[in-house]
This record gives C-alpha cells, sequence and structure tokens, in this order.
C-alpha cells in the first residue's frame, strides 16, 4: 500500500477488506468530502461500482442488488442531506431483512454544530432501521490500523449475520484528495504486515447454518393435532426450499395458499397449489365451505387481504409460523406457536416425523373450485383485444421466459399478478419492495435486482410510481442486461378507486385520484431507451416479445383507465363466482 496521507491509507485499508470480505458492488454518489473512500475504490481492481447523482434512487438499487445476490452491497456518500436521502432504501432494506453496508463521509468533530456548509447530525440518522452504527473517527496516525480492519469485519458480520443495514458514519479532515503529507505511512501500517501479503480479511467470522429445532416431536405434535389444515406461504428462499414445502403439503395433505413473493405462484403445477385462493375466498360458497381449524404460515406476510379477513373469521385453534428471524409477523394476533428457523431447518426436522395423510376436504373443494376459476379468468380475459390491466398481468405471466427475473411494483400490479397470474407459465424469480410497501425507488430497486440477478427483469409499475422514479432510468445504460419496464398508466392512482374513501366525491379525484395526462414517451427518449404504447393484447404480445429480443431496456406503456379498471376488476369477480 502507497498511500499519500492518513485519510487516502484509511480509505484504502476500508475498501480492501470490504473486497476481501466479499463485497463486490459499491454504489457511489459523487461528492467532495467522501473523496478518501471513492479515490480507493478507483484503485481497487476487485470493485465493480455504480456511480448515480441521487442518493435516493442509488440506494434503492443497492437493496435490489442486495436482494438478488443477498450479501451486502456497499453505498457510499459525501456528508450532508446525501446521507438522509438513503433512508427510504434503508427502512426497507431493514423491513426486508436484506444485507446492506452504509459508508457516509462526514465533516470532523470540530465542524460538528458549528454552521459548517453541508454539515448536519448524521450520527445515528438512521435510527432502529439499523442493525449497527458507529461513528469511525478521524483518521489518525494515533489510532492503530488494526482498529479500521476490525470495524469492518464487524460491520460486515453484523450486516451478513443479522440480514440487515450496518451505517459507519466516516469524519475526514482535509485533505481530502491525494496531497502527500509528512505522515509516516510505511512504518504506520507496519503491524498489517500479515494482512498485506495475504489475500483474506483481518478477522474472519464463521456464521453457522442455523441451529436444528430445538423440540421437533413437540412441533409435529402441534401438526398432528390439526384434523384440516391450511399451509400459507410467503416469501421465501429459492428453488430447493419451494421443493420442500411442496414436499411437506404432499404428506400432511393440506391446500397451499402461495403468495405471489413465494415463487410458488409461477410455474408451478402441483396439486396441493391453490393459486387463485384470494379470488375464491370473495365467494361466500367457498368460504362457507371450508373449516380450517390450523394454519401453518411459512416465511413471510402475503398480499391478499381476503386472507386475513378469512383467517380471522376461520378462528383456527392452532396458527403456527414459521421465520428465519425474531420479529413479529402477526397482524391479526392469532400466532398460536412461533418457531424461529429458516424454513428448511423446519421441514428438515419435521418432514421424516410426519405421518402421511389423504388430501384433505379442503384440499378437494378449493382444487375443484381453482379449475374453475382458472378457465373462468382465461376465458373472460381473452373474450376480445380489451388490453385491461389484469389481463396485462397475465399475459406477462404467460410470456416472460422461464430464469428471468419479475420486479413488482406495490399498489395494483402485485395484487394483479398475485390474484390473477396464469400459473401455468414458466418459473421465474420474483421480487418487490413488500416490506414497506411505498411506490418509491421502484425502478431503481428492479435496476439493482436486474445487475445482482445479472439476467433480465421484467418491472410492472404504475404510471405513478413510474413518475416518482423516472431519474433511476439513467441507470439503465450501465445494466449488463435489459430491463423491460411495464407501466400501467390510468391516470393516476388506480388503488384508491377500490376503497371506501372512493365514496368522498367532494374531493376524491383531486386528493387521491391524483389525475395527470403524462406519458413515459418523452423520458424514454431522454434516457435513449425503447419505448412502446400499447392498447391492445395483440400488439402488447408483439412489443413485449420485441423487448426480449433487445438488448436495449423498454419501456412499455399500458394505457387504461381508473373506472374501466374497477369495472374489470367486478366483471372479474362475478365470472369467477
Amino acid at each position: 500500500m502507497n498511500s499519500l496521507n492518513i485519510n487516502h491509507c484509511w480509505g484504502s485499508l476500508i475498501v480492501e477488506e470490504l473486497t476481501r470480505l466479499g463485497a463486490d458492488y459499491f454504489c457511489v454518489a459523487p461528492g467532495s468530502r467522501s473523496s478518501p473512500l471513492v479515490i480507493a475504490l478507483a484503485q481497487n481492481k476487485k470493485a465493480r461500482s455504480q456511480v448515480h447523482f441521487d442518493e435516493r434512487a442509488l440506494g434503492f438499487h443497492a437493496m435490489g442488488y442486495s436482494a438478488a445476490t443477498h450479501k451486502p452491497a456497499v453505498l457510499i456518500c459525501t456528508s450532508g442531506t446525501a446521507a438522509a436521502n438513503f433512508f427510504p432504501a434503508v427502512i426497507e432494506a431493514s423491513k426486508k431483512k436484506l444485507p446492506l453496508i452504509v459508508l457516509t463521509a462526514d465533516r470532523p468533530p470540530e465542524l460538528r454544530q458549528t454552521g459548517a456548509v453541508q454539515s448536519i447530525d448524521q450520527v445515528g440518522i438512521f435510527g432502529k432501521y439499523t442493525q449497527w452504527a458507529t461513528d469511525m473517527p478521524c483518521p489518525d496516525i494515533n489510532i492503530h490500523p488494526q482498529f479500521v480492519l476490525t470495524t469492518i469485519d464487524q460491520a460486515w458480520y453484523q450486516a451478513v449475520r443479522n440480514r440487515g443495514v450496518v451505517h459507519i458514519n466516516c469524519m475526514f479532515r482535509e485533505p481530502l484528495a491525494l496531497q502527500k503529507t509528512s505522515d509516516d505511512l510505511k512504518a504506520y501500517i507496519k503491524p498489517l504486515d500479515r494482512w498485506v501479503k495475504s489475500t483474506v480479511p483481518y478477522t474472519e467470522y464463521v456464521i453457522g447454518s442455523g441451529p436444528a429445532l430445538s423440540d421437533p416431536k413437540k412441533i409435529v405434535r402441534h401438526l398432528e393435532g390439526i384434523k384440516n389444515g391450511l399451509i400459507v406461504v410467503g416469501k421465501i428462499g429459492g428453488t430447493d426450499e419451494q421443493q420442500m414445502v411442496l414436499d411437506l403439503a404432499k404428506k400432511l395433505g393440506w391446500p397451499v395458499f402461495a403468495d405471489i413473493s413465494s415463487g410458488l405462484r409461477l410455474g408451478h403445477k402441483h396439486p396441493n397449489l391453490i393459486p387463485y385462493f384470494d379470488q375464491l375466498l370473495s365467494s361466500q360458497k367457498i368460504t362457507k365451505a371450508l373449516s380450517f381449524d390450523g394454519v401453518l404460515h411459512l416465511g413471510g406476510r402475503i398480499t391478499s387481504k381476503r386472507y386475513y379477513e378469512f383467517v380471522v373469521n376461520q378462528n383456527p385453534t392452532e396458527y403456527i409460523m414459521v421465520l428465519n428471524h425474531a420479529l413479529r409477523n402477526d397482524p391479526n394476533h392469532q400466532v398460536t406457536l412461533r418457531i424461529e428457523a429458516p424454513v428448511t431447518n423446519f421441514i428438515k426436522g419435521v418432514l421424516g416425523l410426519i405421518k402421511s395423510r389423504k388430501p384433505s376436504a379442503g384440499l378437494k373443494t378449493l382444487s375443484k373450485a381453482n379449475q374453475a376459476a382458472d378457465r373462468a379468468i382465461e376465458s373472460f380475459l381473452t373474450q376480445d383485444e380489451r388490453l385491461s390491466e389484469p389481463r396485462t398481468a397475465r399475459l406477462v405471466s404467460q410470456l416472460i421466459p422461464e430464469g428471468h427475473g419479475l420486479f413488482l411494483a406495490n399498489s395494483m400490479p402485485v395484487r394483479d399478478m398475485d390474484f390473477f397470474a396464469d400459473f401455468k407459465g414458466d418459473s421465474v424469480s420474483v421480487n418487490g419492495n413488500r416490506g414497506a410497501s411505498g411506490i418509491d425507488g421502484l425502478i431503481a430497486s428492479a435496476s439493482g435486482y436486474a445487475k445482482g440477478l445479472d439476467k433480465p427483469v421484467t418491472l410492472m409499475i404504475g404510471d405513478l410510481a413510474a413518475l416518482y422514479d423516472l431519474n433511476a432510468l439513467a441507470m439503465l445504460r450501465d445494466l449488463p442486461v435489459p430491463l423491460i419496464i411495464v407501466v400501467l398508466n390510468n391516470g393516476g392512482g388506480g388503488i384508491f378507486s377500490f376503497l371506501p374513501i372512493a365514496e368522498f366525491k367532494e374531493g376524491f379525484e383531486k386528493f387521491w385520484g391524483t389525475p395527470h395526462s403524462y406519458t413515459l414517451a418523452g423520458a424514454a427518449s431522454t434516457f435513449e431507451l425503447n419505448y412502446s404504447q400499447t392498447m391492445d393484447a395483440t400488439h402488447f404480445k408483439k412489443s413485449y416479445t420485441q423487448a426480449l429480443k433487445s438488448q436495449t431496456s423498454t419501456i412499455i406503456e399500458v394505457m387504461t383507465s381508473r373506472q374501466e379498471n374497477l369495472k374489470v376488476h367486478q366483471q372479474l369477480r362475478h365470472a369467477i363466482e
């Protein structure tokens, strides 16, 4: 290491140690105070980087990368409000239990609370949304260099072990660039000879694979006490975990309500899966025929509001929830047995102890109804060329190729895909920002998800969410794979038409409908993206197929209306009934 000053030295130690730990993607917002970190990044040949001018979008991009790779991306910004602009992404990453490392540059102590330019109180700025945070002192030749390395090692371990956000606030005095000082830095880093000559981190942490279930026989007794059970699946792991869930369902003979985030909703034809469960639960005829005395909930929260209303009315004796963290996920306050374990560990612990059962009465009822619902949805949506929002979701589920990624925006896009997607299509990786469930940062998140997957990704997003995140389109030119953005433009906030507030005629349109007449054609031109506007099914199929073949990211804008969208959903429910 040939550092010219102590700032450069510490910056190099931080970046090099992060790369040794496994960090391979650094997301940088330009600024002056962070120069010691960014200089070190530019000089490190192992590090890949993304530079973007907007910290808010950059934060979501880093979070999307972490969602795809399951390892921390590293965010770097200058001092001041730059750090505050990371906050929405920090909240979402924290809610989704995603590892993220945030390095914010800061003024030295003597410039804090003095009115110095671009200075705010950054210490603990992200509050309880971080798993671990520290305020690094200004680089000082009197502080041992081992301190820098062990601090980074601890930060990485906290982010990975606890699956959350870590914040290191890095103070720097002048000089920030590469001015040479009189400090003897060769002598300073002499204690790191062993580290300098190696390629491994200074402190290596070993993370166990997770504890086995402490009392699997007790859990099995709870499961066997359920006469007519239901399995509900939220966000879980990859294909291996998905298959284990299906193996467990088959052995228990119970139906499975799989959320779109589970990965089981698309590309799976297992006899226990009930893809259209949300729509079936809108039928009183179906709900009256069902009686569940127990629920096994695997993974995170699900999208369907009807499910939560249904399970309250069912009032099961047992509600067993399995999550790989300690936080409560029980909005109805019904959980009777909470198991903290990876879903894989849970199923491995109980599967061999459970006796095989015949398919339950509930499974038989739901399977028959699900087949009818599939026929009704397909028949209704294909009766003409009209391109509604539910039909767009169904077409994407039928056309998206195996192995691609699907990123679903909040409000209506995630619901339409969850409710109306064709389960007979290909299996794809599904993700979305369902932690805080906001409409901010969704284009940026999808771009980071595509970067992490290194595969083409389709983003389904509403018009307001797309307008909110327009500047993130600038990041698409650096993507190694194309992002296909399907924008459902109904001229406002479509989800509010489904809520009771729609009856408030005096102010609904202005304050909730938020009408506009914008399209994204100009934005596509500005950011040099392919663009297509479509209003019928045949044209959409052609545009989407062309986008799949292109190496350039594409915006496909589907023009609908909020009034028509509400009507289509109502007619679909009637057709299913």
